[in-house]
């Protein structure tokens, strides 16, 4: 029998406010919620006013003796008078109150103090009623809006994002990823507007005191962490789609932009299906809606069936969109239907394994988009970027292991990073490439069916893991994927395998240590060991599609690399590689021979008999080797040189993110000249291959040669190659002098962010402002992205500082989830640096307020900049106004301890190669 509890709010007593004595940042674990009942009315009619007001009931259960319930609540008003607390089961009901409350503003905890005890055991149910203002920002529950062209008038909708520590913003609950439970949301609205939940509608009916408002309720959810709740107010169209399963799929838009939802709705269900037959698990709820959200900060987000996006991640214009913004979308689409299983179905227990959540989404969207895709070999493309995107990353002393502790909420954040997406992507893939399809497709359903509805950690993976590896001997029962994967998940950075080849003998002496930029480091920093598996193939053998390991790096129980030797090699005529298609993320260096036979075929009619993915790896390797002083830049440019016959987008991508590095400390260097023209005698070829920038996108049906053309003609009209310029300004002027510009665009899609930026770079001031324009009509995300980018190639300074100033603007023309991207471009050309940098320098107190709460986005600002500094001047000056500006650098120290480090090893490289470098290059000019 159930009865309530009288809350004990005697004047006297008017629950007194303190601080918190308890301040770890965990949650206490005496309690465990069960189920949440949510309702909450959203209120938008005055455009001065948008809030909303709403009470949770949360049924908890003791699980140890307490006398307080401590959640999370962030800027929330609650009325103590109206919160209630009842015993729901138990052998005792006997009544009880709240006595005080407490608050723990670092952590967020919100504290209920109660007169009796609470026991293990019994289930309460507590009851709390909160009002707030819909968020400014892009967290917790805010407003978002958009202009109806037809009436000319801005339209006002409301949407949650939770992820990582939001949820607290917009009701009062158990915040951590770990505490499950099933949730029944109830949304009040004004009946003119539309509400979605992660579940379908039950129903809806009037308001009780309000006219023209009604209720909607929603199915109850299944068992969910607070993070992946979902909720919006809105009055968007839709375009539904079928699964095979039954399952509701929808795409939901500004009612101006359903025309754009069409892509997004044919790819989105297919990617679903096919995740369904590789888990061998069905989709778990009835249905999924994706909506694409005009002010959204995180790029997007899983919420377990209702994932909302960017309007640029979601929505694809066959007329704006180029075909990498189509693979991008896909690929965003991917990962977070991936989530569903990962993160959604099974959640970590705790961020330090929110790899488990952002590695596995971001690889298993590869296999999704291969098996929708074929045509676009994307999965040859993701492997090699998510590569040189971590060997960069990685190298960095202050990068962090793939699972970490987390004790903060701002490290929470700085976890959403390269080393959690693509370190934890490529270290899952280098498992299922050693473990085969069988063991990895078992493993995996194993684990998801152990752990559904439920937290896990990477232990529980491993076991399920190991047991599918034994049983079908793909793994000798003496390894363990715990041995092996810790590994490479627990320790910062990633190894370079040094190869000595034995020519007499046939064998070689495989050693292995950290990789490092900074070179100063001793020599302790650079220990460590990792289980390596080793694929290789010899120049007679070619077997490149091997990517099992014949041999392995081992370590023993101290943490100390075993010496490893590899017999029966060929003789000194014939080379050998290592890491077969980039199987595993580590690096390779040889000896002078193997680099003098492996530049030898590269530079031949044989350089194909290597694996596209492999050229592209000896390129990444090599540069970083002579960055590093490893290697000597005579050998590195041999190897680099081989491109004026390479046709293929993998190489180029690795070669021109490598030359990207040295090109904007060059740029500033008396000896430019002669990078200049090393640069155009490697373009020109592919270039004129691609037949420059003259062609329609028809003539090249290829979607990875689209992407190549990009690249190439980027760096082209960059380096005044041939017509690329003249070509650019000639489609510009076109379009300039079309009577109807917002219509009628004779750019190629694929060319756009090229002729843009080329024409503003040597154009007038009305070219500026003619693409200002139509950045302020354009309808379609891409566009806008597109024209925002290229506005920052201006050459002139005046235009560029009152371009920062738009930028940070609260009330100005670019949402604030573009403003770290506008900054990035402008920081990144010649002219905006400085600019951008004395920018930030003298307005980072009021762009801390600007971006506050979400202070990542301060951690974006800094890349561009660090990347080109170079000068121990220049890097004490950063210094010091990174340790001035502690305050509101406070929750980026990541990112701030990262810069550093670049600009010091940019400094490093500075004083030890540019002689070098600049010599080397006058013997390939």
């Amino acid at each position: 029998m159930e009865c309530l509890l009288l809350l004990c709010v005697a004047l006297s007593l008017s629950l007194a406010r303190a601080n918190s004595s308890y301040d770890y940042f965990r949650l206490p674990t005496a309690l465990r919620p069960q189920k949440y009942d949510l309702r909450i009315l959203t209120i938008m009619e005055n455009v001065e006013d948008l809030r909303f007001n709403g009470t949770v009931k949360i049924q908890i259960e003791a699980l140890q003796n307490t006398k307080n319930i401590t959640l999370h609540s962030k800027d929330l008003n609650i009325d103590e008078s109206q919160i209630t607390l009842r015993q729901k089961s138990g052998e005792e009901n006997t009544d009880n109150c709240i006595t005080s409350t407490e608050v723990n503003p670092t952590h967020d905890f919100y504290i209920l103090n109660t007169c009796q005890e609470l026991l293990p055991g019994h289930i309460y149910e507590l009851n709390l009623p909160f009002s707030a203002k819909l968020q400014e920002q892009l967290a917790g529950y805010y407003r978002s809006s958009y202009v109806d062209p037809v009436a000319n008038e801005t339209r006002w909708i409301s949407i949650t994002q939770f992820e990582p520590a939001s949820a607290r913003l917009a009701f009062p609950c158990f915040d951590e990823p770990g505490y499950k439970a099933p949730f029944l949301i109830t949304l009040g609205y004004h009946k003119k507007l539309t509400g979605l939940s992660n579940m379908p509608v039950k129903q809806t009916k009037p308001h009780e005191s309000l006219p023209d408002y009604v209720w909607t309720e929603f199915q109850e959810s299944l068992p969910m962490s607070t993070y992946l709740v979902a909720y919006t107010v809105n009055d968007f169209s839709f375009k539904p789609s079928t699964l095979p399963s039954g399952t509701l799929f929808r795409t939901w838009a500004r009612p101006n932009a359903i025309d754009q939802c069409d892509y997004a709705a044919e790819f989105g269900p297919k990617v679903l299906q096919y995740y369904e037959e590789l888990f061998g698990i069905k989709f778990p709820l009835p249905k999924v809606d994706q909506i694409a959200v005009p002010d959204f900060s995180a790029g997007a987000m899983e919420n377990w069936g209702l994932v909302t996006y960017t309007e640029g991640a979601l929505l694809y214009s066959a007329e704006y969109s180029s075909q990498e913004d189509k693979q991008d979308l896909a690929n965003t689409v991917a990962h977070e239907l991936a989530h569903q299983w990962f993160g959604n179905l099974v959640t970590m227990k705790w961020w330090t394994d929110l790899w488990l959540n952002e590695g596995f989404a971001t690889y298993v969207a590869s296999l999704g988009l291969e098996n929708v895709h074929p045509e676009w070999r994307s999965m040859q493309l993701e492997s090699v970027s998510n590569m040189l995107t971590i060997f960069r990353k990685d190298s960095l002393e202050s990068s962090h292991p793939i699972s970490r502790p987390i004790e903060m909420v701002s490290q929470i954040s700085e976890s959403f990073d390269e080393i959690s997406y693509e370190k934890g992507s490529s270290v899952l893939r280098m498992m299922h490439l050693f473990l085969g399809e069988e063991s990895f497709r078992t493993g995996l359903k194993s684990y998801l069916e152990r752990y559904a509805y439920k937290s896990a950690e990477q232990e529980n993976l491993w076991d399920s893991l190991t047991e599918a590896a034994h049983k079908t001997g793909a793994l000798p029962k003496d390894y363990t994927i715990k041995t092996i994967m810790d590994s490479w998940t627990l320790q910062t950075g990633y190894p370079v395998i040094n190869v000595t080849r034995n020519y007499t003998a046939r064998t070689a002496e495989l050693t292995q240590e950290r990789y490092l930029l900074n070179t100063n480091l001793s020599r302790e920093h650079r220990d460590g060991c990792w289980w390596v598996p080793l694929s290789y193939t010899t120049q007679e053998e070619k077997d490149f599609n091997n990517t099992s390991p014949k041999a392995w790096m081992e370590c023993n129980e101290s943490g100390d690399s075993l010496p490893r030797t590899i017999k029966d090699l060929p003789g000194p005529d014939q080379w050998v590689i290592f890491n077969n298609q980039l199987s595993s993320p580590y690096k390779v260096n040889y000896d002078a021979q193997n680099w003098k036979l492996l530049i030898e075929t590269l530079n031949s009619d044989e350089y194909q008999t290597i694996h596209v993915v492999n050229r592209a790896q000896l390129i990444d390797d090599v540069l970083h080797f002579a960055w590093t002083g490893k290697q000597h830049y005579d050998v590195a440019l041999q190897v680099v040189s081989y491109l004026h016959r390479e046709r293929e987008l993998l190489p180029w991508k690795s070669a021109f993110d490598n030359l990207r590095s040295i090109n904007v400390i060059f740029r500033q260097m008396p000896n430019f000249r002669s990078l200049k023209a090393y640069i155009r005698k490697l373009i020109t070829p592919i270039y004129e291959h691609l037949k420059g920038i003259n062609d329609t996108e028809s003539s090249i049906q290829q979607p990875d040669q689209i992407l190549l053309r990009t690249m190439v003609a980027n760096w082209a009209c960059s380096y005044q190659i041939s017509d690329c310029e003249t070509q650019s300004l000639s489609y510009f002027r076109k379009w300039r002098s079309d009577v109807n510009p917002d219509e009628n665009n004779p750019v190629p899609i694929s060319l756009r962010s090229i002729v843009y930026c080329t024409s503003i770079k040597r154009g007038s001031d009305e070219d500026w402002e003619f693409l200002w324009m139509r950045y302020q009509k354009a309808n379609v995300a891409n566009e806008k992205e597109t024209i925002m980018d290229s506005l920052a190639c201006s050459l002139e300074v005046w235009q560029l500082q009152r371009y920062l100033e738009i930028n940070f603007d609260p009330k100005g023309e670019i949402r604030k989830q573009d403003s770290a991207s506008v900054f990035q471009s402008i920081a990144s050309t010649k002219i905006g640096f400085l600019l951008a940098k004395k920018y930030l320098m003298d307005n980072v107190v009021a762009i801390s307020k600007f971006y506050h709460p979400q202070y990542e986005y301060m951690a974006e600002l800094l890349p561009p900049l660090s990347d080109q500094i170079f000068t121990r001047k220049d890097y004490n000056e950063f210094k010091t106004f990174i340790s001035k500006s502690k305050e509101q650098l406070k929750d980026i120290e990541q990112a701030t301890n990262q810069s550093l480090e670049i600009i010091l090893t940019n400094v490093q490289w500075k004083e030890r190669n540019y002689q070098k470098f600049t010599s080397a290059l006058q013997k390939f000019l």
